[in-house]
């Protein structure tokens, strides 16, 4: 299936004339205009988690409430321990702030990069506006309220409070409340890109084709003029290279925009032999700039830039996906957006630390289940070179309400226009897991299908399902992702494979990709040989979670047709309603703990599956106190042979890998047995050891 098979159109108060593709001086290079001016407000809020009257006032006394910064979350604590009893109400933040003097002829837009799930905004007692839903960045028009020069006071209203007219209604984690990301302030020129576009940028990159030979983008730019006066304008696109070498320019006729009036500008630009962006093989990015020209005066009062990665993708339903043309084995991962003793108040750090261990154990391909996540995620993902499948939160069901339609087709039009220029995101999620297959439900899927496909033909629109193979809910959208769990909530995990042949058999004109599989895993619990234990039980053995692992890989590997394949989860997350394994509060099916701190050897299972680097890695390590003198010593690696000692004495010849693992059978000692793998591969070697003290009667 095509990615570029279909072409929409954005809604446009009106739109530009092109005048024509300009020539590029040869090495011409480019900077970008500085104009516009951000101010960071994450330090110097009170808090207080309770709803107090008339909070909103500018001389409201708040002296006693508590000093925080943004980002927070009044669940941090509360919230990952279990119990299924962490507050969900209201909580208010204030702060005082003095905008730069230079401001004063700006337009000023205060800007929310998360806050869950209903806010409402004041500044200096006036209410700029409400916005409903946990996950994406709004703006509110702060102009003439918020006074530079002078002292103002911006108060929000925040409640993660349950609402039947807001999605998700109920899911699998924890709903984290408060200012969870960045607060800003922006500053424009009162003629500029549109600020108020659901969030986004304001300019959409559409990639219309893309070759070896030649790639056509067209740049909507949507502007607009918020003077007292009509304006004369003219917007201008250039596209450099990552080299900052312009490669493309365009400019539109000059135009005149009347006074407190939009318009929709789409130029169209050419990149000759372009450098493709193929994922984690090669994530080159362009640049793309546009301008935005006072004509009169040929001053430029706003730009904006934006990553251009250049790419096409197709899903095929026998042979998966292909990247510029070539086939690509999506080594997925889903992931949440908290860790421990955070919540979702996680930091720019956070982020990068979740890609690094991502990208050693070799992902490429990510799901930001189930909701839209933070634009560093997305941005990372850009620059690594991941495929995302980006989701809005329609987790479990729905309220079958105006209201609630609403909010969720706006939410899903926040998602696609926030991050509509990422090169990383192919596919675009409107649901997860609905329970119940009936008209209502249905209805909605559809018209969350038919609005990706009206707002971004570009792209593909998906589900996860866990209802039936080929029922309503899983045949709104181009392609489909199933959650299977074979081998921990049902059956063995020797049943995913032969599922999806049948699948395939039945229909094989179904794209199938797997969103979710996996299993629980404590650290701390260690057993040989383990059975399937209870999900919702207190036992949960590393030692399963690792072979259910080999064994569903070792099915999906063989399996090109399927075009994606998700592991849920990369890391532990908060469930504050769950109590099972060692923790309560806690989803346990990562591969990396909640804190990030430890490595499950089902991540080492990964790696030596899905990177080239060398190493070995011995599982069960952490289990150092036995009781049983037998066992079977297992090593994950990518060597090509390996060899153990125990006490220093060699244990049989030395093994090859048999689909990347490597076995033993010893007899321990009484007392401390000091475990030894040494692993060759190219004439180096590589080696991981623990102790293991056997107690005896």
């Amino acid at each position: 299936m095509l990615s570029f098979r279909r072409f929409g159109r954005l809604c446009a108060a009106a739109l530009l004339a092109v005048s024509g593709f300009a020539a590029v001086p040869a090495a011409a290079s480019y900077a970008a205009p500085a104009v516009r001016e951000q101010a960071d407000l994450g330090g110097g809020w009170r808090f207080v988690r309770a709803d107090v009257p008339n909070a909103q006032a500018k001389d409201f006394d708040d002296t006693a409430w508590s000093v925080v910064t943004v980002p927070h979350t009044w669940n941090a604590a509360d919230g990952q321990d279990g119990g299924g009893d962490y507050y969900r109400g209201t909580g208010w933040y204030r702060r005082h702030y003095t905008p730069p003097p230079e401001f004063v002829d700006k337009r000023l837009w205060l800007q929310f990069d998360g806050v869950n799930t209903t806010a409402d905004v004041w500044v200096n007692g006036v209410h700029l506006g409400q916005h409903r839903g946990g996950y994406a960045t709004f703006r509110f028009d702060a102009t003439g309220t918020l006074v530079p020069g002078r002292d103002n006071v911006i108060a929000v209203k925040v409640s993660n409070a349950p609402d039947p007219a807001i999605a998700p209604l109920s899911a699998d984690y924890t709903f984290f409340g408060g200012i969870y990301r960045n607060v800003s302030l922006q500053a424009t020129d009162p003629l500029s890109v549109r600020m108020l576009d659901y969030g986004g940028p304001g300019v959409y990159l559409r990639q219309r084709s893309v070759d070896a030979a030649s790639a056509t983008v067209d740049v909507t730019t949507r502007t607009w003029n918020n003077s007292g006066r009509t304006r004369r304008v003219q917007v201008r696109a250039v596209i450099a290279d990552a080299t900052g070498h312009v490669v493309a320019r365009n400019a539109t006729a000059v135009a005149e925009v009347a006074a407190a009036t939009g318009f929709d500008a789409r130029q169209s630009v050419v990149i000759p032999e372009p450098h493709r962006w193929q994922g984690t093989a090669d994530p080159y990015r362009y640049r793309a700039t546009v301008e935005v020209l006072d004509a009169d005066g040929g001053r430029v009062t706003d730009a904006v830039t934006q990553q251009l990665g250049l790419r096409s993708y197709r899903v095929d339903p026998v042979s998966g996906f292909f990247l510029n043309g070539q086939h690509v084995a999506l080594h997925g991962v889903n992931a949440h957006q908290d860790r421990l003793d955070k919540g979702w108040a996680v930091g720019a750090g956070d982020h990068v630390r979740d890609f690094d261990l991502m990208d050693e154990m070799g992902v490429n391909a990510l799901r930001t289940a189930h909701y839209q996540q933070a634009q560093q995620v997305y941005d990372l993902a850009d620059q690594r070179g991941y495929l995302v499948w980006a989701e809005v939160p329609m987790v479990d069901k729905i309220t079958d309400s105006d209201a609630f339609r609403a909010n969720i087709r706006q939410q899903l039009y926040e998602l696609i226009r926030q991050n509509y220029n990422h090169p990383s995101i192919v596919f675009w999620g409107i649901g997860n897991e609905q329970r119940t297959n009936d008209t209502a439900t249905n209805a909605i899927l559809d018209s969350l299908a038919g609005l990706v496909r009206s707002e971004d033909p570009g792209r593909l629109s998906t589900y996860a399902t866990n209802q039936g193979d080929t029922d309503a809910l899983a045949n709104h959208t181009d392609v489909i992702g199933y959650n299977r769990y074979y081998g921990w909530y049902s059956g063995s995990a020797t049943g995913l494979g032969p599922w999806a042949d049948r699948l395939h058999a039945a229909d094989p004109g179904r794209e199938i990709g797997i969103s979710e599989y996996g299993a629980g895993a404590s650290v701390h619990q260690h057993e040989e040989n383990p059975q399937r234990p209870a999900p919702a039980g207190p036992w949960h053995p590393e030692e399963y979670q690792s072979l259910l692992h080999e064994a569903s890989w070792q099915q999906i590997a063989a399996r090109r047709y399927l075009w994606g394949t998700f592991v849920w989860n990369m890391f532990d997350f908060a469930v504050d309603s769950r109590a099972e394994g060692d923790t309560p509060g806690r989803n346990d099916k990562g591969l990396v703990t909640y804190d990030r701190a430890t490595r499950k050897d089902a991540f080492y299972w990964y790696r030596a599956n899905w990177t080239a680097e060398p190493f070995v890695h011995l599982t069960s390590a952490r289990w150092t106190q036995r009781t049983a003198a037998t066992t079977t010593v297992k090593v994950y690696g990518t060597v090509d042979s390996a060899s153990l000692t125990v006490n220093g004495v060699p244990v049989g010849p030395a093994k090859t890998p048999a689909a990347h693992i490597y076995t033993w059978p010893v007899t321990l000692s009484p007392g401390a047995n000091h475990v030894v793998v040494t692993g060759v591969r190219a004439g180096k070697s590589y080696s991981d050891s623990a102790t293991w003290v056997l107690k005896t009667p």
